[in-house]
């Protein structure tokens, strides 16, 4: 497989853009922009990040509480800052429950460590996840090699909401309030 078509193949999925924080081996805040991140499970509550096996953070991660920061819309800067290309102004840190935090996020997933696994060329590290932060700040999107943005042109896009779709989980064919009965009781009941 061609490493710049499979690169090409993987970019054509539209994702968020993250920022995993940590301490390093000197206390101090340290950040990777990431955009391999994923709920895994809300039972227990955990959540997955993918960074390069041999980047600084994966090294500060061992058995280290993280947070995920998804950047919001106007956070490009903090985007290109911490993937390798400084920006004039450094972020601002805000201190959190686990792990430093970056100010002005869209919203952030506070972890303690849970599982790593061998991903390849990568680390595939799950956290469960303790606290998080909610705003109303549209995120940062990266897709096909550029950041991306929300357009409200496009939020109201037919099927772009579970209303529209008879698989809603509470409005579709069947709501939480159905109870089935079975058309013919079974002999072995």
């Amino acid at each position: 497989m061609d490493p710049r078509e499979l690169r090409n193949a993987f970019g054509r999925f539209a994702t968020g853009v993250t920022v995993v924080t940590c301490t390093n081996a000197d206390g101090e805040p340290h950040g990777a922009t990431v955009n391999a991140f994923t709920a895994v499970s809300l039972e227990p509550a955990l959540a997955q990040v993918t960074l390069g096996r041999n980047s600084k953070a994966c090294q500060f991660l061992k058995r280290q509480p993280f947070a995920i920061n998804v950047l919001a819309h106007d956070q490009v800067d903090v985007a290109w800052h911490f993937a390798g290309r400084p920006a004039d102004r450094a972020p601002a840190w805000v201190d959190g429950p686990t792990a430093p935090l970056l100010e002005g996020a869209a919203t952030t997933i506070s972890c303690r460590p849970w599982r790593t696994y061998d991903g390849g060329d990568h680390l595939i590290i799950i956290g469960e996840v303790e606290a998080v932060d909610l705003t109303e700040r549209d995120p940062l999107l990266f897709f096909g090699g550029q950041f991306r943005y929300l357009s409200p042109d496009h939020d109201a896009a037919p099927g772009i909401h579970w209303g529209g779709s008879i698989d809603c989980p509470t409005s579709g064919w069947f709501d939480a309030t159905v109870n089935f009965q079975p058309l013919v009781e079974s002999a072995h009941a």
